[in-house]
């Protein structure tokens, strides 16, 4: 599957994210909801900054046509004209920040009734929940009662839900961002004079995969929304990996430098490593007065939240009583959430956390293939695990459907996954050749005048 890269050496704000999605080829109509929950629309147009080709992203009101610019307009500060190119000038009015200017349990309660898939509400409150906590920090508030000002408006609540809308519309495997330049000189911010980058984007980047540079110009380059974004999806590199480009995008920022043009670059493309690099964090706790029914449980329960992995290993606790060491792997933007549903499902007094960094991981997908068996045809899934060249590692039909097929067929379930995953090997080995000699001929060109023996696909009778 192929990844997305954003080359951060300009920086990054909520727009310049989703125009540079945009620009790379995500669908405007994934956008939808957001519409429709806050009476929002998204204007996005074709423009040039330095003569390079960008898309520009502004949001008005469903209403009206008033501009509800977003933390853009302070992306480059206000020190600079709004201007994209020679060409083209974007106006902002008094309508910048319009919207009620919530509380972080009022931005969750949105998100909550906003008609958006589960997977999308849970990653637009994981990025709130890192501005929330960051904005706390700060502030030397708890997290409840932290009051957004900017990234708690409309404007700000389309940058990030359209954000996650649209990466999950490219369907990429993972987010990865070259270092990210913050800028430099100082802004003007609500409580006084500070330098750049904010407070909240300093915040933000201590527990971000990624690393952050100075320059290349001295204004605010970093936004606090952009560096949530960014702290959620993306996953650090020094530069851009190897791969093959399949497409790329510009998200224009407002203002105009005289000697670098003032956009985001997002590139997706099929990466030619090996195994991809996953930032992970490690949550743990011992029980021993848990149901094996709960946690037999408690695999799916934490995975709708965010983990990514659950072991739960027989282990003897103080008094030699037996019990269990359940060990969680998420990512470091999840672990707060799913730390409390183990807590709440378990009733533990305590959940460990460890800093493991990184992980190895191949590519996993799930690929159904057809087998015949007693003259009738079955479709099993196969799980394939390949490394990001496509070779494959690992091919495992899945165990539910392989049952019910022997079921039906009164055969053994071994032996009805053991022919699905020979039937997914033919395939895959078939494929594998074809990309290595003919990369350029369409599957149906090749299967004219294939040997017979290398397509063919052996019958249970």
């Amino acid at each position: 599957m192929p990844i997305l890269i954003f080359d951060g050496r300009m920086g990054a704000s909520g727009d310049m994210i989703l125009g540079s999605l945009l620009d790379a080829g995500a669908d405007p109509a994934a956008l939808k909801p957001v519409e429709q929950a806050l009476s929002l629309r998204y204007e996005h147009e074709a423009v040039r900054t330095n003569g390079i080709g960008a898309t520009s992203v502004s949001i008005t009101r469903a209403e009206s046509d008033t501009t509800v610019t977003d933390e853009a307009a302070e992306h480059a500060n206000s020190q600079e004209a709004h201007e994209h190119s020679e060409d083209h000038v974007h106006t902002h009015n008094s309508a910048e920040h319009t919207g009620p200017h919530r509380s972080y349990p009022e931005v969750q309660t949105l998100l909550d009734e906003m008609q958006v898939t589960e997977s999308t509400r849970h990653a637009a409150q994981a990025v709130f929940q890192i501005l929330g906590e960051a904005e706390s920090t700060i502030h030397q508030t708890n997290l409840k009662s932290t009051q957004f000002h900017e990234v708690g408006a409309d404007d700000a609540i389309a940058d990030i839900v359209g954000t996650v809308l649209l990466i999950e519309d490219l369907d990429v495997e993972g987010v990865y961002t070259t270092p990210v330049a913050v800028g430099g000189g100082q802004k003007e911010m609500t409580h006084g004079t500070y330098p750049i980058p904010a407070p909240a984007v300093i915040e933000i980047a201590q527990s971000a995969d990624w690393s952050l540079t100075g320059g290349p110009v001295s204004a605010e380059l970093l936004t606090p929304t952009g560096a949530a974004l960014l702290a959620y999806f993306a996953q650090g590199t020094d530069t851009i990996p190897p791969m093959h480009l399949n497409a790329s995008g510009y998200g224009a920022g407002d203002a105009v430098f005289e000697s670098h043009p003032n956009a985001l670059r997002a590139l997706i493309g099929e990466p030619t490593g090996r195994l991809e690099r996953e930032s992970i964090t490690v949550l743990e706790t011992n029980v021993d007065d848990v149901s094996p029914e709960l946690l037999g449980s408690l695999h799916e329960s934490l995975q709708s939240v965010g983990a990514r992995d659950v072991s739960i290993i027989p282990t003897t606790m103080k008094k030699s009583r037996p019990g269990h060491l359940i060990k969680v792997v998420v990512k470091p933007a999840d672990a707060a959430q799913v730390a409390d549903r183990l807590a709440r499902e378990t009733g533990t007094l305590g959940i460990r956390e460890h800093r493991v960094a990184h992980r190895w991981r191949a590519q996993r997908a799930i690929e159904s293939v057809s087998i015949q068996m007693n003259e009738t045809s079955y479709d099993v899934p196969v799980k394939i695990a390949r490394n990001s060249r496509g070779t494959v590692l690992h091919l495992s039909a899945e165990f539910d459907a392989a049952q019910a097929v022997a079921s039906a067929t009164e055969r053994p379930v071994k032996e009805v996954m053991n022919h699905a995953e020979d039937v997914a090997r033919d395939t895959v080995t078939s494929e594998q050749w074809q990309r290595s000699y003919f990369p350029n001929l369409s599957t149906e060109l090749l299967s004219l005048w294939l040997p017979a023996t290398l397509t063919e696909r052996i019958t249970l009778m």
